[in-house]
């Protein structure tokens, strides 16, 4: 597994190895072994799988608040993503700044999204599936959000606002200057 650290610390891309031949490929899409040797010990607990029929479904920007905080490995099954994590840690000096990559079922390239971080994604290809693993369940009370076109977050998504397709819950999630402060950063930790 390769591991790339993103301009906003904690945050990753890895790439698990594949292992190509005529038929195809195999790869490891999640190996707690792995992850240990790169120093990560997470105890995921669940997967999300997300399909996005049309190309240009904006999903996000979320996020569980403290105590049901989540970290998120995000890879694509297919098709493929524009995938964003925003810092909204309170006193980090990346807050309100993002990383975005492009995910997909050939690259093979996953996001690591550690707590404090809002996550969201826009497919690029129709019928995009998306599997999350998470190591918090699902807490309806902690499901926030972040509008995923505050112009303050400064994200350059790959489709017009108006062709956009969103849920009406993402369509009205606060702005960041509104957002409460659910997040505290915390120095080298």
């Amino acid at each position: 597994m390769e591991v790339f650290p993103q301009a906003i610390a904690p945050v990753l891309l890895l790439k698990p190895a594949r292992f190509e031949d005529p038929r195809g490929y195999f790869s490891e899409q999640y190996s707690r072994r792995a992850l240990e040797a790169h120093g990560l010990a997470l105890d995921f607990m669940q997967d999300n799988v997300s399909l996005s029929v049309e190309a240009g479904t904006v999903r996000g920007l979320h996020f569980q608040a403290p105590p049901s905080a989540q970290t998120k490995l995000v890879s694509v099954l297919t098709g493929a993503i524009v995938d964003v994590v925003v810092d909204i840690r309170n006193g980090s000096p990346a807050y309100g700044l993002h990383v975005a990559a492009e995910l997909s079922a050939e690259n093979g390239l996953q996001m690591l999204v550690p707590r404090g971080f809002a996550h969201g994604f826009c497919t690029l290809r129709p019928n995009t599936r998306v599997l999350y693993k998470v190591d918090g369940y699902y807490d309806r009370q902690r499901d926030f959000g972040l509008r995923w076109n505050d112009p303050a977050l400064g994200i350059d998504w790959p489709v017009p606002d108006k062709d956009a397709k969103l849920s009406d819950k993402d369509r009205t999630q606060p702005l960041l200057s509104a957002l409460p402060m659910y997040f505290s950063y915390v120095a080298g930790g």
